[in-house]
This record gives structure tokens, sequence and C-alpha cells, in this order.
């Protein structure tokens, strides 16, 4: 399973911001997928995930309110990761990450098999 992250950038706060996940190989349309970030000086934590086994989508209680995850199964699987408003505490490296098919969300990081290279979000307030 592969994937990547796209669509970081510049922006200032109250912008809104739309993240996507193209995730390819192998049952990669049976995966959970996850939203992760990590900030200057923290640790990675978690944002969100999807589940295709059950259609649940979850989210860290921090984010709740303004994090929208949404799937598109057509062609090629794309997780999208929408924020508004932004905020300049959500400047982060943004990562997507898959749990090995067929299983549900988690919000444990270390559950998540496969990784792909982040991109960068920096909001100016």
């Amino acid at each position: 399973v592969q994937l990547q992250a796209s669509g970081g950038g510049l922006l200032q706060a109250g912008d809104s911001l739309r993240l996507a996940c193209a995730v390819s190989g192998g049952a990669s349309v049976r995966s959970t997928v996850g939203w992760f970030r990590q900030s200057p000086g923290k640790e990675r934590e978690f944002v969100g995930s999807n589940s295709w086994v059950d259609g649940r989508t979850e989210y860290a209680d921090s984010v709740k309110g303004r994090f929208t995850i949404s799937r598109n199964n057509a062609d090629n699987v794309v997780v999208d990761l929408q924020i508004y408003p932004l905020k300049s505490e959500d400047t982060a490296v943004y990562y997507c990450a898959a749990r090995r098919p067929g299983y549900k969300t988690s919000t444990d990081i270390s559950t998540y098999r496969y990784w792909g290279p982040g991109t960068l979000v920096t909001v100016s307030s």
C-alpha cells in the first residue's frame, strides 16, 4: 500500500484547506486511512481516520467540529482532510497512513503500518 499526501501550503488563520491522500496498491480500497500531524518540537499525533470496514470516521477531540474526513473509492482511493477555519496551531506536517487492509479505525499511531511522506501546512495569524 502506497500513500501520498498533497495540498499543503502557506495560509492564513480563518482560511479553509483541503488535503488529499491518494492511496494505491494491494488491497488499499479495504484499508483504514488515518491522518496525523506533527508540529515543531512535538510528537506526531492522531487527527482522524476513516474505516472502509464499517464506514466509521473518528476524530481527535482537539479537532472535532473543524476537521472533516471524506473518502472516495471510485477509480482510486482518495481520502480528503478538510480544515475550517484554520488556526495558527494547525501549523504542522500532515501525514496520511493506512492500517493493514480489513482493520477498523484506531487512534493508536503504532497500528498504522503504511505511511506516506508528509505535506507541510503553515498557518499565519
